[in-house]
């Protein structure tokens, strides 16, 4: 088996185990913090939910379309120029959204935390329904320009971008605002939010606040792992893209490209599994949803009265 077909593999069968899982992450996810009030209430988790919503419109748009392109040979895109530019919008805003989502989340922990009375009372569910507005509102603005640079190039027939600085911006896009920027702040928010813990010992002991900044942690490191390298590998293959490479080459950096690209997907399906990991708290209340939402979609048997 070639290195193209073992790509081929991957994207078939890595693509529908993660769609299955990301489907049923997601419902999990969006289950628990819309039934349960105390989630409800809770800007992080409020920004869990609407990173979970995301993340769901997310899966079950790009990933079959990426299953049926690389793994079929059925490329539903190039066959028009209009679907081309939607398609590039709808892969980049809610994967910006989300991730906007997840930095919210960590910062949200740092300012109810704080020692400071000012800092906490923005940790409130009114703000976080306000700068959601906010965060989808500004991403859809902000990448209105992918309509006007992306097209089918007719030269190769691939729904792409040949401006010059379009593809100095993409280097720029896939290290800095998917990758570096995210992670920094995921980074410089958890550990002041773990000094904010080790400094207020009353705070400390509140075991419900210990489960969910143990939750918003480990869903910071599970973007690094996903994300960082597939930023790295798609600017190594920006910066690359004028050398000449013969088919061997070519095909290692296919596969490895195959591989990071379906590693982002950990980030869009993986988070609902790393809370059951991590919270017994939402395990419990996780089971305790699915358990009354398949009771009350069983069908009874009907009694038949003689």
């Amino acid at each position: 088996m070639t290195l193209l077909q073992d790509a081929q593999q991957l994207s078939l069968y890595g693509g529908i185990v993660l769609l299955v899982f990301g489907i049923i992450g997601n419902g999990i996810n969006i289950l628990v913090f819309t039934k349960v009030r105390i989630y409800r209430i809770n800007p992080c988790t409020f920004y869990f939910l609407m990173g979970s919503i995301d993340n769901l419109f997310y899966v079950c748009l790009n990933l079959p379309i990426r299953i049926l392109i690389v793994s079929f040979q059925i490329d539903i895109i190039g066959s028009s120029d209009v679907w081309c530019k939607i398609r590039n919008f709808l892969l980049t805003v809610p994967s910006l959204i989300s991730i906007t989502f997840s930095c919210l989340a960590i910062i949200d922990q740092f300012l109810v935390t704080s020692k400071s009375a000012f800092l906490r009372r923005y940790s409130q569910i009114k703000w976080a329904h306000r700068i959601s507005i906010l965060v989808i509102i500004f991403w859809c603005v902000y990448c209105i320009h992918i309509f006007f640079v992306v097209r089918i190039v007719p030269s190769t027939k691939v729904c792409t971008s040949d401006n010059p600085s379009y593809l100095v911006y993409s280097v720029v896009y896939l290290l800095a605002i998917i990758c570096g920027i995210p992670v920094s702040i995921m980074t410089l928010f958890g550990l002041l939010t773990y000094r904010n813990i080790r400094e207020t010992i009353a705070l400390a002991e509140l075991h419900y606040d210990r489960q969910m900044i143990r939750m918003t942690f480990i869903h910071a490191v599970l973007v690094a792992v996903s994300l960082i390298p597939f930023g790295i590998n798609n600017a190594y293959s920006l910066i690359t893209a004028g050398t000449v490479k013969n088919l061997n080459r070519q095909m290692i950096e296919y596969l490895v490209s195959t591989i990071t690209t379906l590693g982002t997907y950990l980030y869009y399906v993986g988070s609902c599994y790393t809370f059951l990991l991590t919270s017994n708290r939402f395990r419990q209340r996780a089971r305790k949803e699915l358990f009354n939402w398949s009771h009350k979609n069983r069908i009874e048997p009907c009694q038949v009265l003689s």
